[in-house]
């Protein structure tokens, strides 16, 4: 396809796969793109352009970006936090990627870019009690966010309010907070706490063994996004009329021990829980404050934590067992 509705970079990840197919639903014409051999991507849509690229390169970064009316940003080198943790100088080679694509994106006069930040933009000394206080956007600022990872996405976050006021590439930003749900990584090591969670507790279920690890101690809070309305949100924040950066998560804050309660409840088993202190834990706890996004566009995410896990647990429950041959 030489000109296209849409193109998503990162197009063969977990949340790209989801957002091209509701794309496809709606009768766009999507070009997809992903540094990945197209048989290791997430999901492969019919109709599609897809497109292998290295987009961290300028000319592949241009190359895909030509012809595309509006742009999704998504594609950067990340995992959960076993994964930013122990490779900060990965994550912030990102950068090039987005650079590259912001770029792209100008020359080729694009007509909207959104692009996918973070929860890791925000200010770790405000996220160092189980108990906290829910991050508002104002909260990212004076920065400390997540080394390597976080910086990456705050000064890309700068970038695109800079492309916008200095060259007029309309820019918009969302800060996702823990998006998860079917067809993404459940191992490996780049999983995220409730794709792990759902497949230790399937390992467990198919194997008799009750006996589950915990990182950290359990008591570390978090709230996580159901991908439908991750795929919703952004969609709807790219076609909004603020260029400020906006959380987009659900603030249904939880211990780690409560989400592993819930899979329990959804699998229908109890495990002995095993606390691995020496592991990597992230933050003591994090939140997001809707407040801005619920101003800005009467939005709130609409799927409960217990109504997307047991969704998440039955494909992970299908892929362990398959696994398990």
């Amino acid at each position: 396809m030489s000109n296209v509705d849409v193109l998503v970079a990162g197009g063969g990840g977990f949340i790209g796969g989801h957002l091209v197919a509701d794309l496809v639903k709606q009768g766009l014409t999507v070009r997809s793109a992903d540094v990945k051999p197209l048989e290791e991507w997430y999901q492969v849509h019919e109709g599609v352009d897809n497109v292998v690229a290295d987009l961290s390169k300028l000319e592949n970064a241009m190359s895909a970006t030509e012809g595309a009316r509006e742009v999704y940003l998504l594609a950067a080198d990340m995992g959960g936090m076993g994964f930013i943790e122990n490779n900060k100088a990965l994550c912030m080679l990102t950068v090039l990627t987005s650079t590259h694509l912001l770029e792209a994106a100008r020359d080729h006069q694009v007509e909207r870019l959104f692009y996918s930040s973070s929860a890791c933009v925000y200010a770790a000394g405000k996220q160092t009690d189980p108990n906290v206080t829910a991050l508002v956007e104002a909260d990212a600022y004076p920065a400390q966010p997540e080394d390597g990872y976080g910086w990456e996405k705050l000064f890309t976050e700068r970038m695109c309010r800079h492309f916008e006021e200095d060259f007029g590439l309309t820019t918009r930003v969302a800060r996702y907070h823990n998006v998860y749900g079917p067809n993404g990584t459940w191992t490996g090591g780049r999983e995220k706490a409730p794709a792990a969670v759902c497949r230790k507790i399937a390992t467990a279920a198919i194997t008799g063994e009750h006996t589950i690890d915990i990182w950290g101690d359990g008591n570390q809070t978090r709230s996580f996004m159901y991908i439908d309305d991750c795929v919703q949100g952004s969609q709807m924040i790219l076609k909004g009329m603020s260029n400020e950066p906006v959380n987009l998560g659900s603030d249904e804050l939880v211990t780690i021990n409560q989400l592993v309660d819930i899979v329990e409840d959804i699998a229908g088993i109890k495990c002995e829980r095993e606390y691995n202190l020496d592991a990597p834990q992230g933050v003591r706890g994090r939140n997001s404050d809707n407040t801005l996004i619920k101003e800005i566009y009467g939005w709130a995410p609409s799927i409960t934590l217990a109504d997307g896990l047991a969704k998440t647990y039955a494909w992970v429950y299908d892929e362990v067992k398959r696994s398990l041959g």
